[in-house]
């Protein structure tokens, strides 16, 4: 059975209480884990709270060589890793690795960022006295991770927080805890000090509000659904904590009339089903120009069709693509009432719609994927984060009409445009409301760049060495000679 991680010691719950890890793609038990409490949370804060000091006090050189020596750690297990990954998140195999690849690259970033904090010398009107801006850690950091993408979003918190010189405790979702744990368990067996990076599992609702209000944590980093974090925002400033939110999307797609149109078909496709459509940032909205939508649209009925649904651990014949399950019954339900609701206000399936039909299919939470047409915008498809593989394609007769679709939404997390014309991209860059815009292209995931929303999508940035803003207090002093 796993356990949690506690000041460098692997642990049950004080409870003696466990529950079971479940594959999404047949139901079967993959592990056990602790069902953590209020004192476990307490233990592993406490525990964090005593490393800090010494570990703020660490030289950057020296936390730099233990992130890179975690990194080269993970990365030696990282078959192991992915297969754990797909079995309890239910992504393919080659999505679940592409995620590890992610965890590394990051890990590489901040640990190369470590020695590379700077402060100021700032002139001071007094005679004979001069000020600095220095930037001192924060103390320990709380990581609330999501379902989704477990270990890329643990690790874009994990890794500025220790470059930093903070302490860190981790709380999984309840249903990926598993390859995280043995993510921190590595990283600790590669020489972390006791308390520096610790991880706890159990419900949100009493290890997660642990971590919103205890006072001994500075620092929380939240990724999760706009609604959580609404309520993360209002228990966590209240006691003054630094907070950064990262949550729901409804990405915007645009493709002009003068776009690549090839490539703009792959980039919607991945976009868009990606770990079955699980994603923050994936496309959730397709605007096409009204002299390619036709065309558009055949093609891309005919590429996503390619997608063969089935347990992530197998691979289909080619040239079929795998697409996994969804990850939960009730995240399988709320695709379907949104295609339901979409259809009954006049919209139409042009691809899916359903679930998949066979005996292999009934134990998990598998959907075909789901492209629609003639989508009002009034309905549950576009005025809600669709959180799955469904896709509306609307009709726009110019770039005005797109952008102001494009804005029509309370999220603004990411977003694209596909064109040639750099007129139109610089249009597109400073109108569309989002975090992020992709220029003819779909790069998720960049570290070397900032990342986060804007309205109900959140605030703060993570990714980019802008991350280690977050996770640093810059200090003024004053010297007189």
């Amino acid at each position: 059975m796993a356990k949690m991680l506690i000041n460098g010691e692997s642990v049950d719950s004080v409870t003696g209480q466990t529950y079971e890890v479940r594959n999404p793609a047949n139901g079967d038990v993959v592990d056990a884990v602790p069902k953590g409490n209020a004192d476990d949370a307490r233990a592993a804060i406490d525990a964090a709270a005593a490393a800090f000091d010494s570990w703020a006090h660490t030289s950057a050189e020296e936390r730099a060589k233990l992130l890179f020596k975690s990194s080269e750690l993970v990365n030696a297990n990282r078959k192991e890793l992915a297969e754990v990954l797909t079995r309890e998140q239910g992504k393919p195999l080659l999505e679940a690795d592409t995620e590890i690849e992610h965890f590394l690259h990051g890990l590489e970033f901040y640990a190369g960022l470590a020695s590379k904090v700077r402060g100021a010398q700032v002139p001071l009107p007094a005679k004979n006295a001069y000020g600095m801006v220095i930037r001192k850690p924060l103390g320990v950091c709380g990581a609330i991770v999501p379902w989704n993408f477990p270990i890329t979003l643990m690790g874009t918190k994990v890794g500025p927080a220790l470059a930093a010189g903070n302490t860190v405790v981790v709380k999984p979702a309840s249903t990926t805890p598993l390859c995280s744990i043995r993510i921190i368990e590595l990283m600790n067996q590669a020489g972390l000090p006791k308390g520096v990076l610790n991880i706890i599992t159990g419900p949100g609702g009493v290890v997660g509000e642990e971590l919103l209000k205890n006072p001994k944590i500075r620092r929380i980093a939240f990724t999760g659904e706009s609604s959580t974090g609404k309520h993360v925002a209002e228990v966590a400033c209240a006691d003054f904590k630094r907070v950064t939110l990262e949550l729901g999307g409804s990405d915007p797609m645009i493709v002009c009339d003068d776009a690549d149109v090839q490539k703009a078909l792959s980039g919607a496709m991945v976009g868009r089903f990606w770990n079955a459509g699980q994603a923050c940032l994936a496309v959730k909205r397709l605007y096409v120009f009204e002299t390619l939508f036709d065309e558009f649209v055949s093609g891309l009925v005919s590429k996503v069709a390619r997608y063969d649904v089935g347990d992530g651990m197998t691979k289909p014949e080619k040239p079929k693509i795998r697409m996994g399950p969804l990850h939960t019954a009730a995240q399988r339900e709320e695709i379907e009432s949104q295609v339901a609701d979409a259809v009954s206000r006049g919209a139409r399936v042009v691809l899916g719609g359903s679930r998949p039909e066979g005996q292999q299919y009934e134990k998990g939470f598998y959907y075909n994927p789901t492209i629609l047409v003639d989508v009002p915008d009034d309905a549950r498809a576009v005025t809600e984060e669709t959180f799955g593989p469904l896709l509306p394609i609307f009709k726009v007769s110019s770039l005005d009409e797109a952008i102001d679709r494009a804005n029509g939404s309370i999220y603004g997390l990411g977003s694209s445009i596909w064109t040639k014309n750099i007129d139109t991209i610089d249009t597109a860059v400073d109108r569309i409301q989002a975090g992020n815009v992709w220029v003819n292209s779909l790069h998720y995931g960049y570290d070397e760049l900032p990342f986060g929303g804007v309205k109900a999508s959140g605030f703060g940035r993570e990714h980019g060495p802008e991350a280690l803003d977050y996770y640093l207090e810059p200090k003024g002093v004053v010297i007189t000679r």
